[in-house]
């Protein structure tokens, strides 16, 4: 069954947690469409700035956000103009064309962050492609790291739950994981054998497992830092240097997923 929904308006922000969504060819529907960028063009994330788990991402309407924060006005951010300028951004080493925001907003982002950024719309989300190795052609991808929809299942987080406290740590929840969508009634890690599911009436297939970072170590209300799970995946979920949890999924088609709908897995791996 699908269990829960999420969208990140913002690259590297709070996740907006939904009871249904359409799902695009680039991704869900309004999942990082607006991204942070430093003075070089590179993407901005909670890998160099865990305070931006502490941005409150309100979305629409349209595609306009508003962020807010304890201490800080409420930014109000519409979705760049026609005609907008186009900055040159690059994301895990992918350069893509983006529409600059108003100059205000980059000055309350560059303000919260102590560090000069500009915020850039992704105005067309056909313009980046998902990695070849891992897709075909035609498979785009919006901001997201480098596939539309990140899965990850209850069940997993379960078995993660019990080591955690087996070695005397708290469990986690699985916003540190920041999936699109989390499915339940599977055992754990049945994800890692899955090539083909089917969420409702929508087909996805499954291109690779998800290496997980420092971020999934970051309190997604309060933006602290801790050592878990990056331990315990290093000592359980380590396949050669990466460390795994979820799997990254490409939609075969676009649709309408809900919270409840059945999934069916349509092909294992051989």
């Amino acid at each position: 069954m699908l269990a829960s929904v999420h969208i990140y308006p913002l690259k590297g922000c709070r996740a907006v947690d939904l009871d249904e969504s359409v799902v695009e060819p680039w991704g869900l529907a309004g999942d990082r469409r607006w991204m942070l960028a430093d003075s070089n063009g590179r993407f901005v994330s909670q890998r160099e700035h865990p305070a931006l788990a502490r941005l409150v991402i309100a979305y629409g309407p349209g595609a306009d956000i508003t962020a807010s924060s304890e201490g800080y006005p409420t930014a109000r951010v519409a979705v760049p103009a026609e005609s907008p300028e186009l900055l040159k951004v690059t994301v895990w080493g992918t350069t893509v064309l983006a529409a600059a925001a108003a100059p205000e907003a980059d000055a309350w982002f560059s303000d919260y962050l102590g560090e000069k950024v500009r915020l850039v719309y992704l105005d067309d989300p056909t313009r980046r492609a998902v990695d070849p190795d891992h897709g075909a052609d035609g498979d785009v991808v919006s901001f997201a790291d480098g596939y539309p929809l990140l899965l990850t299942n209850a069940g997993s987080l379960d078995q993660l739950g019990e080591w955690l406290t087996a070695g005397g740590d708290q469990p986690v929840p699985m916003n540190r994981f920041r999936p699109n969508v989390v499915v339940s009634g599977y055992e754990p890690w049945a994800e890692d054998r899955w090539r083909r599911i089917r969420i409702g009436s929508v087909s996805f297939r499954v291109a690779k497992p998800c290496d997980r970072c420092v971020v999934t170590t970051t309190d997604q209300t309060t933006g602290v830092r801790g050592g878990q799970p990056l331990r315990i995946l290093a000592a359980h979920r380590r396949f050669g240097k990466k460390l795994i949890f979820g799997q990254n999924i490409i939609p075969d088609s676009p649709g309408l997923i809900r919270v409840g709908d059945p999934v069916e897995v349509t092909e294992h791996a051989s």
